[in-house]
């Protein structure tokens, strides 16, 4: 079986992370709210100022899975890594190619200095729930989502 790789994403990765993308989309049910093209993913990510990261899951020169997280700024805790979204392809979970991103992510935030990670996941995402509880995750029942649509 072919090493899975994790690594920082590319220019040359943003099409499959876009697929990706699609694909959460679809399985979180909201398959027509992707509005991001591959050319903003391209230049916001890797323009001349990038507004996000990310790191992949690569096998067989192959991108299975990413994480896409930016920096944020808590007033209470200071330096926060936001995990945005997190995926690996639907026919490779229960591999073990998710405990590595996330453990990556871990890492990531531990060389930023961040004293936070935080992320949404939907209520009815048992599964994702599960994987979040293996790391003692803290799931807050006390804040609401705000959000306001520009175009």
């Amino acid at each position: 079986m072919a090493p899975i790789i994790i690594r920082e994403s590319k220019l040359k990765d943003v099409k499959a992370i876009h697929g990706l993308i699609v694909e959460l989309s679809i399985y979180e049910k909201a398959p027509n709210e992707v509005k991001v093209t591959v050319e903003e993913l391209a230049l916001d990510g890797f323009g001349p100022d990038p507004a996000y990261k990310c790191i992949v899951a690569e096998k067989d020169n192959e991108v299975i899975g990413f994480a896409l997280y930016y920096m944020r700024y808590s007033t209470w805790k200071g330096r926060c890594v936001y995990l945005e979204d997190f995926l690996v392809k639907s026919e490779l979970r229960g591999q073990g190619i998710g405990d590595l991103l996330f453990k990556e992510m871990l890492a990531i935030c531990k060389k930023l200095k961040a004293r936070l990670m935080t992320w949404q996941v939907l209520d009815w995402n048992e599964p994702a729930i599960r994987f979040y509880n293996k790391y003692n995750s803290v799931f807050d029942g006390e804040w609401l989502n705000g959000k306001i649509y520009f175009n």
